[in-house]
């Protein structure tokens, strides 16, 4: 069986920002032959916020890289979340997040299927 390997260059890729939050699409339909999952690296600044909300059709994983925070999940409940965790959202489930620490949080976020996350930011470069 022939595989295709692909590799991606910075040059690649579609950066995503709102007030305090930084989202770089690594890997999606938009710049890969992947029709499977969007790999997106997150940088959110200290005080930042991510809103609740859900991605009906599509599980998401967190993996946190660097810093620490709090989850917002369902029914006003939180978690907290800090370097070398690992959260994942089924579909349709509540979350967000709320950089309460002092130090930028660095999550890279797996999303199958994938999403184009443009709808929610405000600016795309």
């Amino acid at each position: 069986m022939e595989t295709e390997v692909e590799f991606l260059g910075t040059n690649e890729f579609k950066t995503l920002s709102n007030p305090g939050v930084v989202s770089t699409q690594l890997l999606s339909p938009h710049n890969s032959l992947s029709e499977r999952v969007t790999l997106t690296r997150a940088v959110v600044a200290p005080g930042a916020i991510q809103k609740r909300h859900t991605h009906n059709s599509s599980e998401q994983i967190w993996i946190a890289i660097e810093g620490r925070g709090t989850l917002l999940l369902a029914n006003d409940a939180t978690h907290p979340i800090t370097a070398g965790d690992v959260a994942r959202f089924a579909d349709g489930e509540v979350h967000g997040f709320v950089n309460d620490s002092e130090v930028d949080f660095v999550y890279l976020s797996v999303t199958s299927p994938p999403i184009n996350f443009s709808y929610a930011y405000r600016k795309e470069s």
